[in-house]
């Protein structure tokens, strides 16, 4: 396993300042109390739908962290945040409301003048360090519209429950991205031709040093790839500390546990990296997924978890709202996938029976989600089971159940959202 740079150890350029120190003394008190009234009503073994558990949610909104506000709290040490559906209803999502994902405990304050990337491994002619203006200045600026989606958004809605961060539907965001390359970096290294996998790593880590380094790795393929960056902004301003800053991996289509935050380090290996985030974590069963994303890290019976699968939300309705018969409802929604595009949405609101065509907004990249609309005219009072499904370019739809794997990943079933008209 490579090391952590030597520079993790000394005060500079990470400064443990006292707002994270702050951050891990939050009262575990104030959780429990602001949460067992929404809890009491759900039995011990009931399990909340796609609806209910955004009501649940914004029930469960504690103390914004630094920079952020109106987050979903689902763990505080590491900090695990979930932004509200409602802030889904615009193109990209607010920096401040971008939730927060991470598997360590210990995220430093960088100083961005001090900070360096090392790139080295077995697999290159020249190492290379490099600073945030270096990055900045030597290599072309491109921009990107992606969606940021954690493997395990919505594992709260599988049934039997698997363990892991219980995320609703909110561990996801859009965001346009501002950065370099990433072959562009790894060109100046002379690549030889024995590199099979380039490795990657951040300044966040475990608080006991019996704990794995969060270390991912990509096969040579994505890195190359033309739409894989290293990021210094987002949504136009400087990365947010808790999303990245100085500078983060944008892997487009592919699940957020490659996007490393806080880049340091970059290593090109002729050989699969062998560590617990790649050889035991983030992985799933061959049966049910597509694979040969990521070969050199495959088994007979699992692989990595890779490529997003198609999927979509309704943003604007919560189970059980009210409205009047008298006039027409919109009905918002985004929809995704692994960058092939989206085809089609289709909306129903007589639970399956019958399906329309939603209108496609604006399409402002094939990794970006595609935002859609419906208006849905009353034909008469009482229920409407409201059901959106999504179809990729490639011919992938949306199916009824999801597939079941011991993670909870790739939570990708039908959306279920009950309105009364009155």
């Amino acid at each position: 396993m490579t090391k952590k740079p030597e520079q993790r150890k000394s005060n500079q350029p990470y400064e443990y300042t006292s707002l994270t120190k702050a951050y891990f003394m939050i009262n575990r008190r104030n959780f429990i109390l602001k949460s067992a009234g929404t809890l009491a009503g759900l039995s011990l073994w009931q399990k909340p739908s796609l609806a209910t558990t955004n009501a649940i949610e914004e029930a469960l909104i504690l103390e914004p962290l630094k920079s952020k506000d109106g987050l979903i709290k689902k763990t505080y040490r590491p900090p695990n945040f979930e932004t509200p559906i409602s802030y889904f209803n615009t193109t990209f999502t607010p920096n401040k409301h971008f939730f927060v994902r991470y598997h360590h405990a210990i995220i430093p304050e960088i100083n961005s003048d001090n900070w360096q990337l090392s790139i080295g491994g077995d697999a290159i002619n020249k190492p290379l360090s490099l600073t945030l203006k270096q990055l900045q200045t030597d290599f072309k600026s491109v921009e990107i519209a992606a969606l940021c989606l954690c493997s395990g958004n919505r594992r709260s809605l599988f049934n039997p429950p698997v363990s892991g961060v219980q995320w609703g539907s909110g561990a996801m965001g859009n965001a346009l991205w501002r950065g370099v390359r990433l072959k562009d970096v790894l060109a100046a290294t002379g690549i030889k031709q024995s590199a099979l996998e380039v490795s990657f790593n951040g300044a966040d880590s475990g608080m006991l040093r019996t704990t794995p380094d969060f270390m991912k790795s990509l096969p040579l393929e994505k890195v190359l790839d033309e739409n894989t960056l290293i990021a210094f902004e987002m949504n136009g301003e400087p990365l947010p500390h808790w999303n990245g800053f100085p500078a983060r991996l944008i892997v487009p289509g592919w699940t957020a546990t490659y996007w490393i935050k806080h880049l340091t380090e970059i290593n090109i290996q002729s050989r699969p990296v062998d560590n617990f985030w790649m050889k035991t974590a983030y992985r799933i069963p061959k049966e049910g997924f597509k694979s040969g994303q990521f070969i050199s890290q495959e088994t007979q019976l699992n692989m990595p978890i890779t490529e997003l699968v198609v999927n979509s939300l309704i943003t604007n309705l919560v189970d059980g709202q009210s409205f009047s018969s008298n006039k027409a409802i919109e009905i918002n929604g985004v929809a995704w996938d692994k960058g092939d595009g989206i085809q089609r949405v289709e909306i129903s609101i007589d639970g399956g029976k019958t399906w329309e065509l939603t209108t496609l907004q604006k399409n402002y990249g094939r990794f970006s989600w595609r935002q859609w609309r419906y208006n849905l005219k009353p034909t008469h009072t009482g229920e409407y089971r409201i059901m959106a499904r999504a179809t990729s370019i490639s011919g992938i739809t949306q199916p009824l159940e999801p597939v079941a794997n011991p993670s909870g990943y790739h939570h990708n079933a039908l959306q279920t959202i009950s309105i009364q008209l009155i």
